[in-house]
């Protein structure tokens, strides 16, 4: 059906390291692989195994859980994209998260990574964690854009003003520190 992999940390495993919650569920305790030090466990390889057909509309989802915490969603694959790694950005112990696919009363004793089959359509992302870098990149780019702007303004009663090619002077700026320095855009994905 599928296989799990942790880069740098472990063989390839299949389904039968999961626990089978129920037909659609799994679930993989952290303790056993790693005991307490889950939350150094940072990526999380998953792939669907050629046996395994999965519906087009359907993914198969990862969630992971730290102890006291509720599940929270990493990301998925589907057919058409068979395999991804995965970021897993561990919550602190106690904080929110998505989903809990425990009992309400039952606070797991260990870290979990579950798998779950879902309907595509009411997954929020296949990778959280790119969605993310993404957002971040977007934003580190608009602060340097600001900045780059607020050294050229002008304050006219309420209104800062700015010359008309500052677009075109910030962009040209950008781009060609960004072919001197290739390390400078490496800068703004972190």
């Amino acid at each position: 059906m599928f296989g799990v992999v942790f880069p740098n940390r472990s063989f390839p495993m299949d389904i039968s390291t999961f626990s089978q919650i129920d037909t659609f569920h799994w679930i993989l305790d952290m303790n056993t692989f790693v005991g307490e030090a889950y939350d150094q466990v940072r990526e999380l390889c998953i792939f669907l195994l050629n046996s395994f057909t999965l519906p087009a509309d359907k993914a198969l989802a990862v969630y992971i859980q730290s102890p006291g915490s509720p599940f929270l969603f990493c990301g998925a694959v589907t057919l058409s994209r068979p395999s991804a790694v995965l970021t897993l950005p561990w919550p602190e112990l106690g904080s929110g998260g998505e989903m809990r696919l425990t009992a309400s009363g039952d606070a797991p004793l260990s870290a979990k990574i579950g798998v779950s089959v879902e309907d595509l359509a009411a997954l929020p992302s296949l990778d959280v964690s790119a969605e993310k870098r993404i957002e971040r990149l977007a934003m580190k780019v608009g602060e340097n854009l600001f900045n780059f702007m607020q050294s050229f303004c002008g304050v006219d009663g309420s209104k800062l003003v700015v010359p008309m090619d500052i677009l075109d002077r910030w962009f040209k700026k950008f781009s060609e520190r960004a072919k001197r320095d290739p390390e400078y855009l490496k800068g703004f994905a972190l």
